[in-house]
């Protein structure tokens, strides 16, 4: 027994290291000195951060995706739990279509949903705007949240409504410290991932921006198709620490829940 234990531990540890590794890999090449992406380094130095730090173009593009994705995180939450109350609570063939169709931006290639989201905002003038791209953003964004709140919401007992009404509680009432509370949870980890959605997207960007909402993502392409530098893996670092701590925060805002809910419980 120990001996799989041992080995399925092993496995688990290999594949996480395959995963990782590469992703790993580009940190060193952001403190490079050499301006050639190559191991072994030559040397260590800050001059890429420096130069990220410094630069109006990635001012720009951080602040741009910061923009959208805030905005298009907030709208998303909200539409996407209203959405999950609503499937929760019809069943049959029809909720099932809706349900499929609220999910598809996640089942259907992206470059399709670009190409369709640019036909659909080209007629109303809505490319090359900021409202255009957290439009297209709300739309890729809303699975992500519509997924754990309606798992969240068909596991919440019905038995906490009641007993709310029983003590005198009205419906807007029990919905603030009842309902909500339960799926605050499922609601962070919703908007954790849809703003990770937005903030990474760059096919959408590529479709529907134009050139004063160009995202970070997009400057990183750009970057690509002209020239390889480490400036961009110092960029690429900066991103995987910010989303690392983003992760981080919302793991700690739900244990700090978790044991104000316990301590509730045992007084």
């Amino acid at each position: 027994m120990n001996l799989w234990r041992l080995l399925f531990r092993l496995i688990c540890t290999a594949v996480l290291v395959f995963l990782i590794a590469p992703i790993l890999a580009v940190i060193p090449l952001s403190f490079s000195s050499n301006s050639i992406l190559s191991y072994p380094l030559p040397g260590l130095s800050l001059r890429w951060y420096e130069s990220v730090l410094t630069s109006p173009k990635w001012y720009v593009a951080f602040a741009n995706s910061l923009i959208i994705g805030v905005a298009a995180t907030v709208v998303s939450v909200v539409l996407g739990t209203l959405a999950s109350f609503g499937l929760a609570r019809r069943k049959g063939w029809v909720a099932s279509a809706v349900r499929v169709l609220i999910l598809s931006p996640m089942i259907v290639p992206i470059v399709l949903v670009a190409v369709a989201l640019y036909l659909f905002l080209a007629p109303l003038q809505l490319t090359n705007t900021m409202a255009g791209m957290i439009l297209a953003h709300i739309v890729v964004a809303v699975p992500f949240v519509v997924i754990p709140v309606l798992t969240a919401i068909e596991q919440l007992d019905d038995n906490l409504g009641r007993a709310a009404a029983a003590c005198g509680a009205r419906p807007l009432t029990a919905f603030w410290r009842v309902t909500l509370p339960s799926i605050s949870s499922a609601m962070a980890s919703g908007a954790l991932f849809a703003f990770a959605a937005s903030f990474d997207d760059v096919v959408i960007a590529l479709f529907v921006a134009g050139p004063d909402q160009r995202t970070l993502p997009r400057e990183m392409y750009s970057g690509l198709r002209e020239t390889i530098s480490p400036e961009l893996t110092a960029v690429a670092t900066i991103m995987m620490v910010f989303s690392t701590m983003l992760f981080l925060l919302m793991q700690t805002l739900q244990r700090r829940r978790r044991r104000m809910l316990q301590s509730a419980v045992r007084r």
